[in-house]
């Protein structure tokens, strides 16, 4: 664990004194039964997007300039989130046995129905860019980053909305990333994060701020997870497999274990970390970028080009995130320094 800091004290809103350590303990085990609100979302890392390029990092990087979502949760499986863009509507939502998945801007809809589980799971499974509108879910992903390098502390409290909350903040110590430190405001009750606020290494303007301006801990109705298509809009059902439960190893004591096998191809697309903590980098294979883009060709021209015995590529950076695009289609992308970055292209796979 980090470095932990001093009881607060002489804060506002007035609030009982807590150690650091306390405050981390509180909100990595916080579970409530349900919630519903509105988040707003600002979100300026620095770098254009990179035309038929998907990837992410510990900041789901799905989300740019300001957005609004009205979320719902309840009990472990039914999630709702839809997302208010200009006179347009995106939503997914799942009552644990039907997921649907909507976007008004396209009049369509996939509606999936979803497999009996023999166990239910303590959330339902969210896709990052859905999950990148709830402050819990993004907060656990920094908690995750910390090390003994990092400096927690609880530097006070504030209002968010409408709820008195402790300042938790966490300052990583390592100068290999861009992180100069994340704030998680923690609800004073339920100890549920409310918002969280990452400021860059250089600068003092927030790099991601995201959080609630309106919040109730009051379980949803059920009918808050259902959805009904609106009229004329396309719908395409689809069925996931149901779930095997995993058989026995009728394998020895001390007996070797044979090795899953693993499909090259699908292997090569899902994305690989590599390195840990606040160094963590994300790592996509036979990534092929689109030609003939004017923007892309441009961004490509002027950025550092770097080389080794992995091969060679270019380096794009910004304030908070850095790229590394090598000439055999693999993209390393993460919240660390372009120095980092090119230091870890030997290991990334090919």
């Amino acid at each position: 664990m980090g470095a932990l800091g001093p009881v607060v004290a002489d804060a506002s809103p007035e609030l009982p004194g807590i150690t650091a350590q306390d405050l981390l303990a509180k909100v990595q085990t916080a579970e409530v039964d349900g919630l519903s609100g509105t988040v707003r979302s600002a979100t300026d890392l620095g770098l254009p997007a990179l035309p038929g390029v998907d990837g992410g990092s510990q900041i789901p990087d799905l989300l740019t300039g300001e957005h609004t979502a009205r979320v719902a949760f309840a009990g472990p499986d039914k999630a709702r989130v839809a997302v208010l863009d200009e006179m347009a509507e995106r939503v997914w939502t799942t009552d644990g046995k039907t997921a649907w998945a909507y976007d008004s801007a396209e009049r369509e809809a996939v509606k999936v129905t979803l497999p009996a589980r023999p166990a239910t799971p303590a959330r339902p499974k969210v896709a990052p860019e859905h999950e990148a509108y709830d402050p819990q879910a993004v907060a656990k992903k920094f908690l995750a980053q910390i090390d003994p390098t990092t400096k927690v502390e609880v530097t006070g409290t504030e209002s968010v909305a409408g709820r008195d909350a402790y300042k938790l903040r966490l300052v990583p110590r390592t100068g290999k990333t861009t992180v100069g430190s994340v704030t998680l405001a923690i609800d004073s009750k339920t100890w549920v994060p409310l918002e969280v606020t990452v400021l860059p290494r250089t600068g003092k303007d927030p790099a991601v701020q995201l959080g609630f301006s309106s919040v109730s801990f009051d379980v949803p109705a059920a009918s808050t997870f259902a959805f009904t298509p609106p009229k004329g809009v396309a719908v395409t059902e689809k069925k996931l497999p149901a779930i095997t439960p995993k058989k026995a190893d009728p394998a020895k004591p001390g007996a070797p274990k044979a090795l899953p096998k693993t499909d090259p191809k699908k292997a090569a697309d899902r994305p690989t970390v590599i390195g840990q903590g606040w160094e963590s980098i994300v790592v996509l294979r036979d990534v092929k970028l689109p030609r003939g883009n004017a923007a892309l060709d441009q961004l490509l021209a002027n950025a550092r080009t770097v080389q080794g015995s992995w091969g060679s590529g270019k380096i794009l950076t910004s304030k908070m995130v850095s790229v590394l695009i090598t000439d055999d289609g693999r993209v390393l992308t993460g919240l660390v320094t372009a120095d980092t970055l090119a230091a870890a292209a030997p290991l990334a796979p090919r």
